[in-house]
């Protein structure tokens, strides 16, 4: 008697069904890092875009810039651009997934003899790694341009927890994204999602130089939570700028929001994954 092969439909085996899992997850993770490594440009520059940008805001506006508090505006703006860097990875995810939904890929790899969650998890710890390696170039910029932490080296790892915490709850928001999209060349459309909400928070400039209402949208941005935190947690200028809940508790909100984030679209991206081509 013969055996059918194994589908992705098919239960994984008690003995050794993690090993397998972490295999294929690992598998599929090669796969997205062996990517970059044949387009080294492309990937270059999505790595110096938020140092340009860094170097545009900090020495082209940086003298008109007020620091609520008083303070070097390079250094005010080094927390909001380390959370935007994670904001723009979102951008990548959406790229990958949308890119093998479009062409089949995906479908291909739901039909092979392979644990059914490694083409998501793969997806997400290539994107994780590709975010340390973001988030360590922008470490490099700062401490170039003067920005330090003043409060010591656990506080700062925390905060550079945090900011991952940040890019593993939109890494979800990415997945389903590009789950749902037509096709790679609707990155348009999650341009138009993520600056404005990454610009319209306490990122770049103070909240409370903002007209009443548009700075309390800005504090209760969840960007404007991990980015209140990391100053508080590095000890820079501003961290004490606003008088909203939400920014007196930046430290918790910084983990509610991720949280309240994965928890909303991690199941929408299983669902999603699950139903396509049906």
């Amino acid at each position: 008697m013969t055996t059918p092969p194994m589908t992705s439909a098919d239960p994984i085996p008690p003995a050794g069904g993690i090993r397998w899992a972490a295999a294929d997850c690992w598998t599929m993770t090669r796969r997205a890092l062996a990517h970059w490594a044949r387009k080294p440009g492309e990937v270059a520059v999505g790595l110096l875009f938020p140092v340009m940008v860094v170097l545009m805001m900090g020495y082209l506006f940086g003298g008109q810039m007020d620091v609520p508090g008083g303070g070097d505006y390079r250094e005010f703006i080094m927390p909001g651009m380390f959370a935007l860097t994670m904001a723009f990875g979102i951008e990548t995810t959406f790229t990958a997934v949308a890119s093998d939904a479009a062409k089949g890929v995906t479908d291909r790899f739901r039909s092979m003899p392979m644990a059914s969650s490694a083409v998501v998890a793969g997806r997400g710890a290539a994107d994780m790694l590709h975010s340390v390696a973001a988030l360590a170039v922008m470490i490099v910029c700062g401490l170039a341009i003067g920005w330090r932490w003043h409060e010591g080296a656990g506080r700062a790892l925390a905060a550079f927890g945090l900011l991952l915490l940040l890019r593993f709850a939109l890494l979800w928001m990415g997945v389903y994204l590009g789950l749902v999209a037509k096709g790679p060349e609707s990155v348009a459309a999650v341009q138009i999602l993520v600056w404005p909400i990454g610009f319209l928070s306490s990122a770049m400039i103070a909240p409370s130089t903002m007209p009443g209402w548009l700075g309390a949208i800005a504090e209760w941005n969840p960007m404007s939570a991990t980015v209140t935190a990391c100053r508080d947690l590095f000890g820079g200028p501003g961290a004490a700028a606003g008088g909203s809940w939400a920014a007196e508790n930046a430290a918790l909100m910084a983990v509610v929001w991720p949280l309240l984030i994965v928890a909303v679209f991690l199941p929408l991206s299983v669902r999603r994954y699950r139903a396509l081509s049906r």
